[in-house]
């Protein structure tokens, strides 16, 4: 294993599962980066604690299990709970992945449409939470998809679909600036709640032909088969590979690439392209896709069942 001092050291602290820790080299243009991701179990002060003392001492931090910003159209609002986390921390630059989200997680979906690599035209796409993905949700939109918004299923409970990018942006108007000051684990499974199952809202997930999103809404909702469906997500680890294999998945697209059999999340690559250029804080759009194409990232496609 690379050694710090031989590289940049990118570090994802996240309120997710421990159980899902990793870590990977990964080498980016001439620098080498050793990636590493620690779950705290849904532990917020231990979280914190955890970015206060990697604060200067390491390239990048990203911020996983939760979003520190949610997008109404051109509005921004910002987690309360989560700004929390990083209000101590000064000198490293913090990615929670909504800057990638935006150019990587677009691309990808106009790269699956001009290459055919997936029909979208006219396909039914469940985007289980659009407010996180809004990039991937106009684009989706362009490419001809009739997409279906789960924001109010899996984030509040409550059995209305969205079914427009405009009806997404109302409702998040008029939601956010309440929703963004709620604690985080009332709206995303966090800790031990990673991994636990309690499939919901199942007919949405069945009576469409993508499902695409978060990682940890699509796992803990879905219902036990997904025969022929393709997933469009990232954060996937082996044991979720062979879970989507035995649902009967056709097709899993990770957004982010695979290193040492599992695709990290959104904040992780944020992180490591931030690091790379040893910039102080995000990008913008323009500059990640012109990473993008510098380091030859691209997704991951892979056939579970034919």
């Amino acid at each position: 294993m690379m050694s710090v001092a031989q590289g940049k050291h990118v570090i994802s602290i996240s309120l997710g599962s421990s159980k899902r820790d990793a870590q990977a080299t990964v080498k980016l243009g001439d620098t080498e980066l050793l990636v590493e991701r620690r779950g705290t179990d849904g532990d917020f002060a231990k979280a914190r604690q955890l970015m206060e003392a990697y604060d200067g001492e390491v390239a990048a931090i990203g911020l996983g299990g939760t979003d520190l910003y949610v997008y109404a159209g051109d509005e921004r609002y910002t987690f309360r709970e989560s700004a929390k986390l990083i209000a101590n921390v000064k000198r490293t630059p913090v990615l929670d992945g909504s800057g990638l989200k935006n150019s990587l997680e677009r691309r990808l979906i106009e790269k699956l449409a001009r290459e055919e690599i997936v029909k979208l035209i006219g396909s039914r796409v469940l985007l289980v939470c659009g407010v996180d993905r809004f990039g991937m949700a106009q684009a989706l939109q362009e490419a001809g998809a009739q997409v279906t918004f789960g924001d109010l299923l899996f984030g509040l409970g409550i059995d209305k679909p969205l079914r427009s990018l405009e009806a997404l942006a109302r409702c998040a108007k008029l939601l956010a600036p309440v929703v963004t000051r709620l604690p985080v684990s009332w709206l995303y499974p966090m800790g031990e709640e990673q991994q636990k199952r309690t499939p919901k809202f199942t007919n949405y997930f069945l009576e469409n032909d993508i499902i695409a999103g978060d990682f940890h809404f699509i796992r803990k909702f879905m219902p036990d088969t997904l025969p022929g469906k393709i997933i469009i997500t990232n954060t996937v680890t082996a044991e979720d590979r062979a879970m989507l294999q035995k649902a009967g998945v056709k097709l899993l697209i990770t957004t982010t690439p695979c290193l040492d059999g599992r695709s990290f999340g959104t904040n992780v690559m944020e992180a490591l392209l931030v690091a790379s250029k040893g910039a102080k804080s995000s990008l913008t759009a323009a500059e990640y896709i012109d990473l993008l194409e510098e380091y030859k990232i691209e997704s991951s496609v892979e056939h579970l069942n034919t």
